[in-house]
């Protein structure tokens, strides 16, 4: 099998492609193996070792499509297991995974750390992994998404083979004893962390402990968004740049020191990387990187001889083997991809033009090997994310990920040396940082694309693989042909929605408020009726929380980078909360507010200086956003109530009229049937979230509503929607879409035809 390990790791590769996506993978499958056997390069114990492999790992690895449930106890439900894995404590919650008993399942437990109790010292210790178990809790469904592109935690969790969450409510509910061997590397690792923290300023430590030791939680939050924003990320979680520098500084040190011979040196390095692995935080990438090194050295032991991609491909298979869900987790996925990538491009890097084009092609090859993935997760992707890389990887290679190592070594003292190397990088890397930022105010020019289909990504990975090949022969007018092909596909995929005749309305599901999304046929615009945000606790204002975990992804799975009109309807947060998020971060290009709007003068004034254009209408006008009728009903005059002075629009899509009400009460409505004796509404926008103060018996009579549309959060602190309010749409026959139980629910419509469908099942 020497020299031919690639095959059943690409054997296992299409059988994880054919247990996610679809049978068609196994006609590929065994295609391919006829062609290579055809073409004379696969014989013998490679075809039957592929084989083999395809069919263990179809087996072998889990499908990820919905929990398998039972019913769930309403009562609390006790549960016997071991700690599995570290033990996650914060100043809000204790979190960890427990290994049931009888079934061997995993369980997500939380417990929620009450403000006014400091956690105690006794259960802390009781905490480790492998302790046996008796917890009492809350077995409940972790959240699942309720809105398209918003990231899912119930199947991030599948994902890592946990289907239930245990809810515990109080410390005498759980009783834990003991701890496996593991748990003192759990606790060393922890004791590390605790120490950077306790003799390292805090914005230094952070960036040890992420760098180092593989805690991110401290970092600030703004410095994580624009590394993701710039593909920067993997600098942020260790990999193997991070293991490779490590392993240098660490050889370097043992051999130039004189106290160890190459011989020993090398035993430790086999001995002490699966603890730097497992100190590090143990993601893939690292275990990855440790287990190659390790294997490289233990196979020159013996006298042994294989190449890179041989022992690449036998990591792989056993990072598989050790755990099936790996296959899920998108640092695996990078690390791998990436890896055989550069592998791939090895002779396109030995064309010596110089170091700054060397870095540049790895940065190439790496971010090229990722898009797809970037686009399946996060639905774009930062093209001159290639050339930063190029500046900020060696700063990080050459200057702060060594400087973190010896900072960790001074950091048990407390002296002159640790505080010099701290403030030396506190101003070197703010500077750096500042550098960064600059860049992102005036080159973040990001390409939002959508989501790309498995189709589309082997499409992409053919002819990345050809653009490769004759990059390294040199054949520059073929691998020119293949790039520009790259570039089709990518620019076909960004212009799919131009060429679709099919448009849609959707009500997000944004909790308690309101946030529309109309997408015309063609992508002629987009628009939005409101884009509410919740408020926050401290100050009453807007938190761009509804805007980060719901309007831009569901934006950006759509492949929406411009919005050409927002209508708010009335000055309330749950309306309007995110809007100025949306055009801090998105092209908008128009505000449609009414005559008795309050806009704050400074709001407007840095709206105006972002290009947006503010447009006031009042009832009986009528506005046209390419080629489609807004009918502006209301208000006519000032109420003096900002629910009153609601917009009230009335359009048509797909042969049904519509009608948004924002929070208008009965008394607007019933002054709109007056002025308008013959309105007619095929889809009514329930007015205050279905609140008792609207939804007239004689404004229903009037409008007679085939559909209504309910947006309310689900348990609402105001009983929404009002139980007189379903009656009396139920009494009218009227069909009911609801956020709290239907998730975001899309009205798609193609010419006179439309059809509804909600998110959740």
């Amino acid at each position: 099998m020497k020299g031919y390990w690639h095959f059943p790791a690409i054997a296992a590769v299409i059988s994880i492609l054919t247990v996610t996506f679809s049978d068609w993978f196994i006609a590929g499958f065994l295609i391919w193996l006829l062609f290579l056997h055809y073409r004379q390069r696969l014989r013998g114990i490679p075809i039957i070792v592929s084989l083999a492999a395809f069919l263990f790992f179809y087996f072998y690895i889990p499908a990820i499509h919905s929990p398998q449930l039972v019913d769930l106890p309403e009562e609390e439900a006790s549960v016997t297991g071991k700690i599995n894995g570290n033990v996650t404590k914060t100043s809000k919650k204790v979190e960890f995974e427990l290994l049931e008993q009888s079934s061997n399942n995993k369980i997500l437990v939380i417990y929620f750390i009450d403000k006014k109790m400091q956690f105690p010292n006794q259960q802390n210790e009781s905490l480790k992994h492998g302790a046996a178990c008796r917890i009492t809790g809350k077995l409940e469904l972790p959240d699942s998404s309720t809105n398209p592109g918003q990231f899912n935690y119930q199947n991030y969790l599948l994902t890592k083979g946990i289907s239930w969450q245990l809810i515990v409510d109080s410390l005498e509910n759980m009783d834990c004893k003991g701890s496996s061997p593991l748990s003192k590397l759990y606790t060393i690792r922890s004791g590390l962390i605790d120490l950077v923290k306790k003799n390292v300023s805090p914005e230094t430590g952070a960036w040890l402990n992420a760098l180092v030791l593989g805690d991110d939680s401290a970092l600030n939050e703004s410095t994580v968004e624009l590394f993701q924003r710039w593909g920067l990320s993997h600098i942020l979680a260790i990999s193997g740049l991070h293991v490779g520098l490590f392993i240098s500084l660490l050889y370097l040190i043992m051999i130039k020191s004189t106290l160890f011979t190459i011989e020993r040196a090398q035993w430790i390095m086999v001995i002490f990387l699966p603890f730097y692995a497992f100190i590090a935080g143990g993601e893939p990438s690292v275990w990855r990187a440790s287990t190659m090194v390790v294997l490289f050295i233990l196979l020159n032991k013996f006298n042994v001889k294989f190449s890179v991609t041989d022992a690449l491909s036998i990591v792989f298979l056993l990072l598989i083997l050790e755990d099936h869900y790996i296959v899920y987790n998108i640092g695996f996925q990078f690390s791998f991809l990436v890896t055989f990538g550069l592998l791939l491009s090895k002779r396109w890097f030995s064309q010596n033009n110089g170091s700054f084009f060397a870095v540049l092609k790895i940065s190439f090859v790496a971010q090229m090997m990722i898009l797809p993935l970037q686009l399946s997760y996060f639905y774009t992707f930062q093209p001159l994310s290639i050339l930063l890389n190029v500046v900020v990887v060696p700063y990080f290679s050459l200057i702060v990920i060594p400087l973190m190592f010896i900072l960790l070594f001074f950091s048990s003292f407390t002296g002159f040396i640790t505080q010099l190397i701290d403030t030396f990088f506190v101003h070197i890397n703010n500077l750096a940082l500042s550098i960064i930022q600059y860049i992102d105010s005036i080159a973040y020019f990001p390409w939002i694309i959508g989501p790309i289909s498995i189709w589309s990504t082997i499409m992409y990975y053919t002819l990345f693989i050809l653009l490769m090949n004759y990059m390294q022969t040199k054949s520059l007018k073929l691998a020119f042909g293949y790039g520009a092909g790259i570039s089709l596909l990518l620019v076909a995929l960004s212009l799919k929605p131009y060429f679709s005749p099919s448009g849609s309305v959707t009500m997000l599901d944004i909790g308690q408020g309101d946030s529309f999304v109309i997408e015309l046929p063609y992508r002629k615009a987009v628009i939005f009726i409101d884009a509410g945000a919740a408020h926050s606790f401290e100050d009453n204002k807007a938190t761009d929380k509804n805007f980060n975990q719901i309007i831009k992804p569901y934006l950006y799975s759509k492949g929406i980078s411009r919005i050409d009109a927002i209508f708010m309807s009335h000055e309330d947060i749950d309306h309007i909360g995110s809007v100025s998020f949306m055009i801090e971060q998105m092209e908008v290009e128009t505000v449609i507010i009414s005559d008795y709007f309050q806009l704050d003068k400074s709001t407007e004034f840095m709206w105006e200086n972002k290009g947006v254009e503010i447009e006031r209408v009042a009832g009986g006008e009528q506005i046209i956003i390419e080629n489609q009728l807004f009918s502006i009903l209301s208000p006519i005059s000032n109420k003096n109530s900002t629910n009153d002075n609601s917009l009230v629009l009335h359009t048509e899509l797909g042969g049904n009229k519509l009608l948004f009400t924002g929070d208008v009460g009965k008394e607007t409505e019933k002054e709109i049937i007056k002025n308008y004796p013959d309105l007619k509404v095929d889809i009514l926008k329930v007015s205050h979230h279905g609140s008792n103060t609207s939804t007239d018996q004689t404004f229903l009579d009037q409008i007679n509503p085939k559909y209504a549309l309910i947006s309310v959060g689900e348990n609402n602190f105001y009983g929404h929607p009002a139980d007189n309010v379903i009656s009396v749409l139920k009494k009218e026959n009227v069909i009911i879409f609801r956020t709290d139980n239907d998730g975001a629910v899309r009205y798609q419509f193609e010419k006179d035809q439309g059809t509804f469908m909600r998110f959740l099942p």
